[in-house]
C-alpha cells in the first residue's frame, strides 16, 4: 500500500480502492492488553495448589472476577509451561512362568468360567461351568438369566 502512495500519483483512497481494501482495515491499530496481572495470578495459584490442573485454576480465576476467554487463559498456561503431565500407568514387575499342574486324580482340581450368549428374542443368559482338569469333564452348569460374578 505504501508503495503504491510513494511511486505513484495516487492518495490512500485510491489505492485501497485499487487493492479492494477498505480504509479502515488500512488505518487500524491492533491494541494488545497486558497479560502481566494474570500472568502474576495463575503463577500464583499454581504455587498454592500445585495438583490443580488448567480447568480448576480456570475457574479460580473467575471466581477471582478475571473474565478472560478460556482459550486466552490456556494459551498464558501452556506458555508458562504450568501443564501439568499425565500420570503414566505402571508396569507389572516381570515374573518367571510357571506350567500349569496336571492332576493326577479326579477331583483334584476344577476350573470354573462364566459365559454368555442371547436367546432368538435378544435376552442374555449366562452360564456358570465347573469342569474337572483331569478329564475335562464337566461337573456342574448352573444357566441363569441373571447370575451375579463370583
Amino acid at each position: 500500500m505504501n508503495y503504491l502512495v510513494s511511486e505513484y500519483p495516487i492518495n490512500i483512497r485510491q489505492a485501497c480502492k485499487s487493492l479492494n481494501l477498505e480504509r479502515s482495515s488500512y488505518y487500524y491499530q491492533p491494541q494488545r492488553k497486558e497479560d502481566t496481572e494474570l500472568i502474576g495470578w495463575l503463577n500464583e495459584l499454581s504455587e498454592k495448589h500445585p495438583s490443580y490442573g488448567f480447568k480448576k485454576i480456570f475457574h479460580s480465576l473467575r471466581n477471582q472476577g478475571f473474565s478472560c476467554n478460556h482459550k486466552k487463559v490456556y494459551r498464558i498456561y501452556k506458555k508458562l509451561g504450568l501443564n501439568l503431565l499425565r500420570k503414566r500407568k505402571r508396569r507389572l514387575a516381570s515374573r518367571e512362568r510357571k506350567n500349569l499342574e496336571v492332576p493326577r486324580n479326579y477331583n483334584e482340581v476344577w476350573s470354573i468360567d462364566f459365559m454368555s450368549d442371547a436367546l432368538f428374542n435378544s435376552r442374555r443368559f449366562r452360564t456358570l461351568n465347573i469342569i474337572d482338569d483331569y478329564n475335562r469333564e464337566s461337573i456342574w452348569i448352573e444357566i441363569g438369566l441373571s447370575i451375579g460374578a463370583i
